[in-house]
């Protein structure tokens, strides 16, 4: 008898145990299937990571080896380990030593998290809604399922994202025209009260998971809220969507209890370090980006980009620089074998076009000049001596210009202020089916010749016009003496050429 009430007694227990454990199986919140974009999943990452390398040329940022950075880090791993791993993305987290509250989440995972932001929350559970909340808007895919809305074959996207800028002036325009904007806030794209609503939900769940109350979201927005017209730029971003308060709670109120962690001694140090560091408002950030002061400072300050060696990036920061040794080294002057294009040549999809390259070649971060697809040698400080770069026009609007005068007006805007001169006419060229133009100019190369001298380049602008009205153009660069030995590699990478329909 004894043994079959303790047998009893243990099926009891089983029993009790196998209806807690059913509970929580069926109880507990899960994260939501985030879907598809049109962009692929190595598009999004190479977007986000460059555009990340763009944040620490425009913007000043914390060394890694920074208390605040490490903090910031440590949460958040702690919230990306409650994403299923087919789902989840290579996060990188980083500090901006702004004043103002603020965060901002790339395609592909890098956030970055504002001083200000760390200062004003009142526990860890708060700051870990902000950024489970930046984390959804990447889980979901939102900027880049709303960059396939917005985006046309005018605009080059890809890794490029939206911050081409074109180089010219007058009634020329950016091909930037996708509401993604990057500055002082970063580069991110104006979510929809939709988007917010999916993030405050799936970050609440990423909460739960993490052990954090996801009240403690809605508590931070509603402080935030409550500085009215005057309050951060994260609102204006990031759209209430309405009632969010009562919507969080109502999304939490049938889960499991369990016991949440409020706040934690790492999180009382770190709030109180924070305090004392120098911080810049989004004013003075705007202007020091202009003149490129962070870009100084965060060279000084150790704090360099480093994507994850697995994703193969090349950023500004692997580059080499004015002040710092490079491959031309002290005489100026270059190695053949260092920048002669492979015979091999891969293709690399850059959103509304694909273009095919010499592997040996990399595809570099987006600046002024747009895409530059080069050798790493091919680059001397912020000039590129071999390669190509690929932009985009087009007239301003209520403007009507044919492609003949958008090419015109971008040979004069590129003109202005240099060295450049055109040699001969404009010639006719067919690319992809439509009837581009081809234009031989020459400037002065950041490489000198063999014999010491400074040495002419050639550039070739070629423009070639899009359905839309605007021109996709490319500027092939090598000195003119090598020129020809160049040539059928950029040939080949035009004829390679495909336009997303």
């Amino acid at each position: 008898m004894k043994q079959t009430s303790s047998t009893r007694r243990i099926f009891s227990i089983v029993a009790i145990l196998l209806v807690s454990v059913g509970y929580a199986a069926v109880g507990a919140p899960e994260l939501p299937d985030p879907g598809h974009a049109s962009m692929s999943r190595s598009q999004q990452v190479q977007m986000g990571f460059q555009a990340a390398s763009q944040v620490y040329q425009q913007m000043p940022v914390l060394p890694d080896s920074s208390p605040e950075t490490q903090y910031i880090r440590k949460l958040g791993q702690k919230l990306v380990a409650t994403i299923p791993t087919q789902h989840s993305w290579p996060f990188e987290f980083h500090v901006i030593p702004q004043k103002e509250i603020n965060a901002f989440a790339l395609p592909g995972g890098a956030m970055f998290v504002n001083v200000g932001t760390i200062t004003a929350a009142s526990n860890e559970a708060e700051l870990a809604g902000v950024m489970a909340h930046e984390m959804s808007h990447v889980y979901m895919q939102h900027s880049a399922k709303q960059a396939g809305k917005a985006q046309t074959t005018s605009e080059i996207a890809g890794i490029a994202g939206a911050i081409l800028g074109a180089t010219t002036r007058g009634p020329l325009s950016s091909l930037a025209q996708t509401g993604i904007q990057f500055g002082a806030q970063g580069l991110m794209l104006k979510y929809s009260r939709g988007d917010e609503a999916q993030a405050d939900a799936v970050g609440a769940v990423i909460m739960y998971k993490a052990g954090y109350n996801p009240q403690a979201m809605a508590d931070f927005f509603k402080k935030l809220a409550a500085e009215g017209s005057s309050g951060p730029q994260f609102l204006s971003d990031h759209p209430n969507p309405g009632n969010r308060e009562a919507s969080i709670q109502k999304e939490i109120a049938s889960w499991p209890p369990i016991t949440y962690t409020g706040t934690t001694a790492a999180f009382n140090s770190i709030h109180q370090q924070a305090m004392g560091v120098k911080t810049y408002s989004a004013q003075e950030i705007a202007q020091g980006g202009k003149s490129g002061a962070w870009a100084r400072l965060n060279k000084q300050n150790g704090a360099v980009f480093k994507a994850p060696a697995s994703l193969g990036l090349v950023t500004p920061a692997s580059l080499t620089t004015p002040d710092s040794p490079d491959h031309a080294g002290a005489s100026g002057r270059v190695s053949p074998q260092s920048v002669m294009p492979s015979s091999q040549l891969v293709t690399s999809d850059l959103g509304p076009l694909r273009i095919a390259h010499p592997d040996n070649w990399q595809v570099m971060s987006p600046g002024k000049n747009g895409v530059t697809i080069a050798p790493a040698a091919g680059i001397k400080g912020n000039t590129i001596g071999y390669g190509v770069m690929i932009n985009g026009v087009k007239a301003a609007k209520g403007q009507a210009m044919s492609a003949d005068q958008l090419t015109a007006d971008l040979v004069r805007a590129m003109q202005s202020g240099g060295d450049l001169s055109t040699v001969g006419e404009p010639q006719t060229i067919t690319v992809v089916g439509a009837q581009g133009r081809s234009i031989t100019m020459q400037s002065t190369s950041p490489f000198l010749a063999a014999n010491g001298q400074p040495q002419k380049e050639r550039d070739w602008l070629v423009t070639v016009p899009r359905a839309d009205g605007s021109l996709v153009y490319f500027v092939f660069v090598a000195p003119q003496a090598e020129f020809d030995r160049f040539r059928p590699t950029y040939e080949n990478m035009l004829r390679s050429l495909e336009f997303r329909q």
